[in-house]
């Protein structure tokens, strides 16, 4: 199994160089050439997503992500730093501060409507350590690469 770990600043001009690395190393994966424009697309949302929540609760952590190419799957894990329940923290603290927070959450639940639109298998988790999106695509046996 191998990984790659992606960590950057919880800035909007990241967003495209995790889509790019991300869109890399799916293909060397062996993630069918079809899909590669779904990847991008759902790492870019996912990502967004994720520097979104960090800068409404002002965290400076970075976002994370992970390239987790298995036998048959490759998977994209995205993490954000929000602790808590309600799909990656976000929905338990916008319920708690009303109003204000409420077009935040509708982006959020948007932005993870269009990942399930796009990715047949997705998860979202949510704990102490912050929330996660895990994204996996099936690969083709045996991509070789000059």
């Amino acid at each position: 199994m191998a990984t790659v770990e992606l960590r950057f600043s919880a800035l909007p001009e990241h967003v495209r160089t995790a889509r790019l690395v991300a869109a890399a190393v799916a293909r060397r994966a062996g993630v069918d050439e079809a899909v590669l424009d779904e990847v991008r697309l759902a790492v870019g949302e996912a990502c967004s997503r994720a520097v979104g929540l960090h800068e409404s609760h002002d965290i400076a952590a970075p976002v994370r992500v992970l390239l987790i190419e298995d036998e048959k799957k490759f998977s994209i894990e995205v993490g954000d730093g929000v602790p808590g329940p309600g799909g990656a923290g976000a929905q338990g603290s916008a319920q708690a501060e009303g109003v204000a927070e409420s077009d935040g959450e509708g982006e959020d639940e948007m932005g993870l409507a269009v990942i399930s639109g796009l990715v047949d298998d997705v998860e979202v988790t949510a704990g102490k350590e912050g929330g996660m999106i895990r994204m996996t695509w099936p690969t083709t046996t045996a991509a070789v690469l000059p």
